[in-house]
């Protein structure tokens, strides 16, 4: 059997993390598996020599073991790891912030663990580190490519959003997706695992809203046979289903606070028990948690735990409305005209200019999830190969909620104003600038300083586009 290295960098060897950890992986690991440990006394002098050490140790894997507060002096490591052929490098800390998190994974971290650890917490990842090595894989790319149902958009707010999700993927930590209704936070976290070293493995959703609160336990944890009346038969829950992937759960703040007390304990000792059964069973799952409302004021109002929220939310990501990436409706809007159009099997091409515009005036309420049932709809209705205004059927808009200060209000509505009115022009004009500035009656310059100000691209809007 082939023996892989396991190189153990302490930075503070005073702090016992180190012994903690090589203690657990001694007592736990798998044979084939071989430490060795290294105390830095100066972080610089182990950045001079990483080159070194790593041809004399030859690890497959690297575990940087450092306090927090020492966090901010080794990020010079990476620049020098990076320069050699190193393994993956997984950071062991004694706390975290997700700022910091994110920071050492966008650095070059493979994965990213905190003090109290656990055999379900290290072993894991170390097995699919060193599985993807065996089988000659990389880690994946910081790239969207391959993801079977796409992100789409190129706003500025939108590509914020979800720029940090190919690096995130690769570790294992909690993800707490926040966004309204319909934005695709699913799409979101289904991105998220199929980016992941997880992507071979199961990808369940479920929505802790739609489902009866007697029900809610059975759902995830399973139940045995005789556990209640009718239990005619043991049924596998979502968490064992999920084993070695990711379980996605919608809407978490409607989960029921005793199922939130299970969730916590699972998520912290990677164990639970189906209904009816006196046995712990075990399971390796990434969760994935997602919510459409103000997280931190359902825990203030007792309908989310504290405790649980501060292990879900080890790093945030806030998918923006529809109505803030009005540049992107057109984008999506084609997207969606080509998927129903196979999928009803009609040949519709395009939309008409003023089917687009009246598109862009909404304020879709529902988001990415309306636009999509609208253009079905239209798809599914229309004769001809084109859709028209008429075809486009919209819900009523929403009342402005009247709760800021005139000025606030005011430079929202002129904002909404310049977008719509510039991105119609360039719809009519099929994207010309000169004429879409005639039209305007104003010089070209200065229509396109006013596309540049609110970041619309008119390339999107060219003939090709809209055909």
């Amino acid at each position: 059997m082939k023996t892989n290295n396991v190189l153990l960098l302490e930075l503070q060897p005073a702090d016992g993390l180190g012994g903690m950890l090589r203690s657990m992986l001694e007592m736990h690991a798998e044979t084939g598996i071989q430490l060795q440990q290294e105390a830095v006394t100066s972080i610089e002098q182990v950045g001079k020599g990483i080159n070194e050490l790593i041809t004399r140790s030859h690890p497959a894997v690297i575990f940087l073991i450092s306090p927090q507060r020492l966090l901010n002096r080794v990020k010079g490591l990476f620049k020098s790891l990076r320069e050699v052929a190193a393994p993956p490098l997984v950071i062991v800390s004694d706390a975290s912030t997700p700022d910091e998190i994110f920071e050492v994974i966008q650095l070059g971290a493979a994965d990213y663990v905190t003090a109290p650890f656990k055999p379900t917490d290290i072993l894991p990842r170390l097995w699919r580190l060193l599985d993807l090595q065996r089988n000659g894989e990389a880690l994946p790319a910081n790239t969207m490519a391959g993801v079977s149902r796409p992100l789409l958009g190129q706003s500025q707010a939108f590509l914020e959003a979800v720029s940090p999700i190919p690096l995130v993927a690769k570790c294992d930590a909690s993800i707490l997706i926040s966004g309204e209704t319909g934005t695709g936070k699913e799409v979101c976290a289904h991105a998220i695992h199929e980016l992941s070293t997880r992507a071979a493995r199961p990808f369940q959703a479920i929505n802790c809203g739609a489902i009866p609160v007697e029900l809610v336990e059975n759902e995830l944890f399973g139940h045995e046979r005789g556990a209640y009346t009718h239990a005619a038969t043991a049924q596998m829950g979502l968490i064992q289903a999920s084993d070695g992937g990711t379980l996605f759960l919608d809407e978490i703040d409607s989960l029921p606070l005793v199922a939130q007390v299970k969730l916590l304990r699972f998520l912290q000792e990677k164990e639970f028990k189906p209904l009816g059964s006196t046995k712990t069973r075990h399971a390796d799952v990434r969760i994935i948690t997602a919510t459409n409302v103000n997280v931190e004021k359902a825990v203030q109002e007792g309908r989310l735990r504290q405790d649980l929220y501060y292990r879900l939310n080890m790093i945030p990501i806030l998918l923006p409305p529809l109505r803030e990436r009005q540049e992107d409706i057109p984008l999506l809007a084609h997207h969606f005209l080509a998927q129903y159009s196979r999928k009803f099997e009609k040949t519709v091409v395009r939309f008409s200019p003023s089917a687009l515009q009246k598109l862009l005036f909404h304020i879709w309420p529902g988001n990415v999830r309306e636009l999509e049932n609208v253009v079905a709809r239209a798809v599914a209705l229309t004769q001809h190969p084109v859709i028209e205004c008429g075809n486009i059927m919209l819900t009523p808009r929403v009342e402005m909620k009247y709760n800021e200060s005139f000025q606030e209000m005011k430079a929202k509505v002129v904002e909404q104003f310049e977008r719509t009115y510039l991105q119609s022009l360039l719809i009519a004009h099929r994207g010309n600038i000169t004429k879409a500035a005639e039209a305007a009656q104003k010089n070209r310059r200065a229509f396109f300083q006013l596309l540049r100000k609110h970041q619309i691209n008119a390339e999107q809007f060219r003939a090709s586009e809209l055909d």
